[in-house]
Formats: C-alpha cells, sequence, structure tokens
C-alpha cells in the first residue's frame, strides 16, 4: 500500500501541532485525513468511521483522557490498524508505552518525538508500504472451539516455514515452523487467534505433536532434495509437566526418519520461569536425546539469569521486539547488545527475529549476532513453497 493512500487520525491537543502534523501528511500525499483535539473526542469519531483509519496518530500528554488511556480504548474496542505515538516525553517511556500497546495486540509502527518532520513521518509510515500479499490476513472473526478442533483433526492446521540465515554470509541454515490454519474457503488465520481457544481447551500438546510430526515429514522431503536445513518448533509450556514428552518428541522425529539432533524446540520465557524447578528433568531428558533448546521472546518473561544459567538451553531468541527500531533506539540497542553477550558467555547460538531492514542486518551484524530470521529474507510459507524462495534468496539479484 503506498503511503498516499493511507488513511490517518490526528489526535492531538495543541491546535498548531495539530495543524502542522496534518499539513506534513498532506506533503506526503495523504488526503484522507480525520482531526480530533482530544482522546474522548476522537473515540467518539471512531466509533462512527464505517472502518477503522489505517494509522492514529496519538499525542501522549493531552489533558483529560491521556494518550495511554486513549491507546488502552482502541485496543479493547479495536478501532485502529496500527498507531503512531507522537510525544516530546522522554525515550524511556516512550518505549515503555510501545511495550504496552503491542501486550494490548496493536500494531505499533513507532514512537515519533516532537517536533515532527515530513521525514520523520515519512520513516515511519514507510513500513505499512507493501503490497497486499504482504499485508497479515484479515481478522477472521469469533472463532469457536468447535471449529479449531474440527480444523485440528482434520489437518487444515498446519506449519508454514520461515527462513534462518547467518549473518556473515546470507547462508540459510534453518527453518521455523509456524502453525497456519487454512480454512476450506482458502483463508489462512495466524495462531494469535486460534492458539488461545486451544489453549484454553488443554489441546496445545496435541498442536504441538501434529506440527513436529509435519514439519519433519517436510525436513525428510528437503533432506532427500539436498537441502539440509535445521527445523525449529514452537513447543507449548504444557510439556514441561509431562516426563514422557522427551520419549514422544523422539519418537516423532525418528518415525519421521529425521534425527533429533537437527531439531530444535523452542520454548517461551515467560513458560519456564513460571515453575523451573519442575521442568528442568523434562529439558534435561530433551537434550540427553539431542534435541536443540532454544529460550524464545528473550527479554520479554521478566527472568533472573540464575535461572536462565540452570536450564540447558543451546539458543537464545532475541525478541522481534527488541530488534524493530534498535538503530534508532538506544535503548533497544542495548537491550540487543547485552542479549548477544549473554549468548555468547553462555556459549549459546543467537537469532535475532523480526530482521525487516538492511539498517536491522548491519547493526546485527556489527554486534556480531550469528542468525537472522525475519521478513528482510522472507516470511512464512507452505512447505512446498519453501525451495522456490531460498533459491530467489540466494540469486545474486534479489
Amino acid at each position: 500500500m503506498a503511503i498516499s493512500a493511507l488513511s490517518v487520525l490526528v489526535v492531538e491537543d495543541h491546535g498548531f501541532q495539530r495543524r502542522m502534523a496534518l499539513r506534513l501528511l498532506a506533503e506526503l500525499g495523504i488526503d484522507r485525513l480525520h482531526e480530533a483535539a482530544d482522546g474522548a473526542r476522537a473515540l467518539a469519531l471512531l466509533r462512527e468511521l464505517a472502518q477503522p483509519p489505517d494509522v492514529v496518530m496519538v499525542d501522549l500528554d493531552m489533558p483529560g483522557m491521556d494518550g495511554i488511556e486513549f491507546i488502552d480504548h482502541l485496543a479493547r474496542e479495536h478501532l485502529a490498524r496500527s498507531i503512531l505515538v507522537v510525544s516530546a516525553l522522554d525515550a524511556a517511556l516512550l518505549h515503555t508505552v510501545q511495550t504496552m500497546a503491542r501486550a494490548c495486540g496493536l500494531r505499533v509502527l513507532d514512537a515519533v518525538p516532537k517536533p515532527l518532520t515530513k521525514a520523520k513521518l515519512y520513516k515511519a509510515l514507510d513500513s505499512l508500504r507493501q503490497t497486499k500479499a504482504d499485508e497479515e490476513p484479515p481478522d477472521p472473526g469469533e472463532i469457536h472451539l468447535d471449529q479449531v478442533q474440527t480444523a485440528l483433526s482434520n489437518g487444515q492446521i498446519v506449519p508454514w516455514f520461515q527462513p534462518q540465515v547467518e549473518l556473515s554470509n546470507g547462508r540459510v541454515i534453518g527453518v521455523e515452523a509456524l502453525a497456519r490454519w487454512r480454512r476450506s474457503d482458502g483463508r489462512v488465520v495466524l495462531p494469535h487467534y486460534f492458539v488461545p481457544v486451544l489453549a484454553g481447551a488443554r489441546l496445545l500438546d496435541q498442536l504441538t505433536e501434529r506440527m513436529l510430526a509435519q514439519a519433519c515429514r517436510w525436513k525428510r522431503e528437503w533432506d532427500r532434495a539436498g537441502l539440509r536445513l535445521k527445523l525449529s518448533v514452537n513447543v507449548s509450556a504444557s510439556t514441561l509437566d509431562d516426563v514422557g514428552a522427551a520419549d514422544r518428541y523422539q519418537r516423532i522425529v525418528r518415525e519421521a526418519g529425521v534425527d533429533p539432533g537437527e531439531i530444535v524446540l523452542e520454548l517461551t520465557e515467560s513458560s519456564l520461569m513460571a515453575d523451573p524447578a519442575r521442568g528442568l528433568a523434562v529439558l534435561a531428558r530433551l537434550r540427553l536425546k539431542g534435541f536443540g533448546l532454544s529460550i524464545d521472546d528473550f527479554g520479554t518473561g521478566w527472568s533472573s539469569l540464575s535461572q536462565l544459567s540452570q536450564v540447558p538451553f543451546t539458543e537464545l531468541k532475541i525478541d522481534q521486539e527488541f530488534v524493530a527500531g534498535a538503530t534508532a533506539q538506544p535503548r533497544k540497542r542495548a537491550v540487543v547488545e547485552a542479549s548477544l553477550d549473554l549468548a555468547r558467555k553462555l556459549g549459546l547460538d543467537a537469532v535475532a527475529e523480526g530482521v525487516e531492514t538492511v539498517e536491522d542486518w548491519q547493526m546485527l551484524a556489527e554486534l556480531g549476532c550469528a542468525i537472522a530470521q525475519g521478513r528482510l529474507i522472507g516470511d512464512a510459507v507452505p512447505g512446498e513453497e519453501l525451495p522456490a524462495m531460498l533459491g530467489r534468496w540466494r540469486r545474486p539479484e534479489y
């Protein structure tokens, strides 16, 4: 979508700054513009619009309903497709607000410091310039348990694969299997819509095992074609309560003709920290059987270093929340740098998620990160499309 095709709502209490923002947006070619002088009037306007605007630009320091409260309303009522925070407040607070908004499910383009300029706005809005094929599938609406259970039983929930490459030479060394629900009408549903439903019904273990089995079959097929790739598969937190999980995973992998040493099981940091002592035996058995273990979304679970040092990880994945925008935000860059230093000291491979720009790539290379994953390299694709995608990545003109 071109920047000129966007619709934008500017929420700013200062009249001059609001008019300046509208003028700069108009100079970028945007003519579908709305404005509001405070959060209450902005909410009233949004509730009347037939469709939410593509971007809501919001100031934080406003009288009455401040920008943080306004953002909370946006998330709860699904009134915005994405937000752009604009403020003269300090960088630490802006980072906190971005994290809060993302945790509420909002897409946050950036936090732009005042005073606004056309260049700042262009850079922030440029991330929305993508083809429709690259856009996230539309919200599927309310999803019921029986629908997801049927999809799981019928094999409609399948793994798609996102490549991981070495930053030193661009060589593809692995893929992460990501669950996708391909509905009978052809629409694709992303996991954040259906995984919570499965979690509520205690069906995540069933999903994990099906993803592992299907992904291993694809890996075996690629192996036969001469395309040897490490395979990463997400594992549910309930795995850590099941002493038999290591044996089942080993059996699934071997039945597919794959060596457990070529499989990395990813667990989120927050799931590990819930009760680390109970899961240590399960994790140790998985390592004993040859599986790699990755701590996913590192830095988002408020864990202690003493807990991390006790778990037999082989890989650390730096969450995309810290990678995105780190080139321009010193606090984010510091988190990335500290995470990489920790990985080196613990002898872990480091994988950076959410690599979307050449600037992201260059920063990570400078900091000594080994492996990158993200839209710059390629989005997740079905197994049958992966060889062609990797072929395009390898071409010099790609």
